[in-house]
């Protein structure tokens, strides 16, 4: 059983390899913002905190988002994609802690590279159909930042493990599955 997180920063494509993934390998895709929108869309308690503190334009806490993720884990009976999770080593740390409560582990981290320049021009294209306000050069560039300096380091977390498989994201959309394919194996 397969338990993949997938990472890269904002506009390397992880979410159109995510679809790929979950397919191939038959994976739950564990997505943060999907989570937090289901809780919302079901009623449930948690559901009604999150919606509460969104409402206030607030962020969701870490204590929320790891609470989702082991209700995630513990209802899941096939490997797992986790999209947008974790962002921060102490969020890797409580991943690895939290799946070992569930007798599971993490088998890789699929890194998608792709040039900084690279990344600006995909999410000012995305912009064009996306009708997101934050794909804008100045939104952009300062969520790189924030991406360089609080969550790049999840990927040394990783490679520490022999856990970290770096991908080339320049390219054709197949090649690049068949290139994460082949090095999953």
């Amino acid at each position: 059983m397969k338990n993949i997180v997938i990472f890269g920063a904002p506009g390397a494509g992880k979410g159109t390899q995510s679809d790929f993934l979950v397919e191939k390998y038959n994976l739950n895709h564990i997505s943060t913002g999907d989570l937090l929108r289901k809780e919302i869309a079901d009623q449930t308690e948690l559901g009604k905190r999150i919606k509460s503190i969104m409402d206030s334009g607030s962020l969701v806490s870490d204590d929320i988002v790891v609470e989702m993720i082991d209700n995630a884990i513990a209802k899941s009976d096939r490997g797992m994609l986790f999209d947008g999770f974790p962002r921060n080593i102490k969020q890797a740390e409580t991943l690895d802690n939290i799946m070992r409560k569930h007798g599971r582990e993490i088998t890789c981290m699929v890194s998608l590279d792709v040039p900084r320049e690279e990344l600006i021009r995909r999410m000012l294209e995305r912009a064009k159909t996306s009708g997101r306000s934050d794909d804008n050069e100045q939104t952009i560039k300062h969520r790189l930042e924030e991406y360089e300096r609080q969550t790049k380091p999840v990927a040394d977390y990783y490679k520490q493990q022999n856990k970290l498989i770096a991908i080339n994201g320049l390219g054709k959309i197949q090649d690049i599955a068949a290139n994460i394919a082949n090095a999953i194996g």
